[in-house]
């Protein structure tokens, strides 16, 4: 029965008995899923008695629900970052290898320092759709189907790219089947940082699990963090320090077992011997746009310098205070109207956008760290190379290029 056929039935313009109650049925079978059927084909059975139209109801309906698609396979989406020593063919033997395994890479950015001391590739690579059993996939990364493509086996095919290419670094993340990255957050006195980071955890914004709160200011067992916390069962530690004593064994033992460290404000110097003992990365905010207007009071200093422009800067802790490779930065225009208390809220302000940016794009593995003081952020140019985007059909293999930051305008 066509779908003509069966709206006429529905309104009228058949004759019989049960006309409406028909059209009604061949809605529900023509319009359910396989779930449905069992439901839709009773409804036809207990009308059929009024009307001698069923037969061809129920062999309309069953052509209808046989031609239902079958559900796919759900997809993934990773992200792959590999950084080793530039080669022809890199781009060539991971395109290879993912499509072999049935997925498939559509946008690859290809990083290659201008530094002549440096002939090292930074590749991040993001894939933005897949055809698989039917289905079209669009995504930012690359897709995969994890059945023809399982965890353990991308792990070793990964292993053997990076064998192959000698590479210093090589990073595969699928975020729907690896755990989250578990973090500490270290926090002082002013809370707007660490707030806005709690919220944007609770909605689901940031990719990690919170192990715990530290913090060398004690917080009233009523004040907002304090509530937040215990309803989440996070641990809230209150150390207090001295200029003698950082109670930096004591935090070190709290956060071995995390991936990263977050300072939300933390207005406490970690030493040398901290970072050499806790050997993994440390990612910090400042209220001062970087270089500019280092250590305490950044927003007084912009303000004394007369400054059209403030921001916040988001960094990796290294041993020299606020000289760390730049992760991410937020900029406000000011002007002669300004005070110092609106410099100090615009930067706040700034602050917990750019904090909340940084940590979220070290996640999806979209910052690299590189030679001392630099960073290969996704997306973006560099005075010192290029950053380049290429949008992969999946069946062109693409090779990695250098070139000069002056080709790029």
């Amino acid at each position: 029965m066509s779908l003509k056929y069966a709206s006429k039935i529905s309104t009228g313009s058949v004759d019989g008995t049960g006309r409406s109650e028909i059209g009604c049925a061949i809605a529900i079978v023509l319009e359910r899923e396989t779930r449905e059927r069992e439901r839709a084909m009773g409804v036809l059975r207990r009308i059929s008695s009024r009307t001698l139209l069923f037969p061809r109801v129920l062999e309309s309906a069953n052509r209808s629900l046989n031609t239902l698609p079958v559900p796919s396979t759900p997809l993934s989406n990773g992200i792959h970052v590999l950084y080793c020593p530039d080669s022809v063919g890199i781009v060539a033997k991971i395109s290879e290898c993912i499509a072999s395994r049935g997925g498939n890479i559509l946008e690859a950015d290809i990083f290659v320092p201008q530094n002549k001391n440096d002939h090292s590739s930074y590749l991040l690579y993001r894939g933005s759709g897949i055809h698989c059993q039917g289905a079209v996939a669009l995504k930012s990364e690359f897709v995969f189907d994890p059945t023809k493509w399982p965890r353990a086996q991308m792990d070793e095919d990964v292993l053997n790219l990076s064998k192959k290419f000698n590479a210093n670094r090589s990073v595969v993340r699928v975020p729907s089947l690896d755990p989250k990255y578990k973090i500490a957050v270290l926090a002082s006195k002013q809370d707007h940082c660490l707030v806005d980071l709690l919220h944007a955890w609770q909605d689901g914004k940031l990719p990690v699990d919170i192990s715990s709160i530290i913090s060398n200011h004690d917080r009233l067992p009523n004040s907002h963090v304090i509530r937040f916390l215990e309803r989440h069962n996070i641990p809230y530690h209150y150390l207090s320090t001295t200029k003698e004593n950082k109670r930096e064994d004591e935090i070190l033992h709290l956060v071995q077992d995390t991936d990263f460290l977050v300072l939300a404000r933390y207005m406490q110097v970690l030493s040398r011997s901290f970072l050499n003992r806790y050997k993994k990365d440390i990612i910090n905010i400042h209220h001062g746009l970087l270089p500019s207007f280092k250590g305490g009071n950044p927003s007084r200093q912009a303000f004394n310098a007369g400054v059209k422009l403030i921001g916040a800067t988001s960094h990796f802790v290294t041993e020299e205070l606020d000289e760390g490779p730049i992760i991410e930065q937020m900029v406000e225009r000011v002007s002669h109207k300004d005070n110092l208390l609106s410099f100090v809220q615009k930067s706040e302000n700034l602050e917990k956008q750019c904090l909340l940016k940084a940590i979220k794009s070290y996640c999806e593995l979209r910052v690299l760290p590189y030679e001392e003081n630099r960073t290969v952020a996704n997306g973006t140019q560099s005075f010192e190379g290029a950053v380049y985007t290429h949008h992969l059909p999946s069946d062109v293999m693409e090779y990695p290029v250098s070139c000069s930051p002056s080709s790029l305008f």
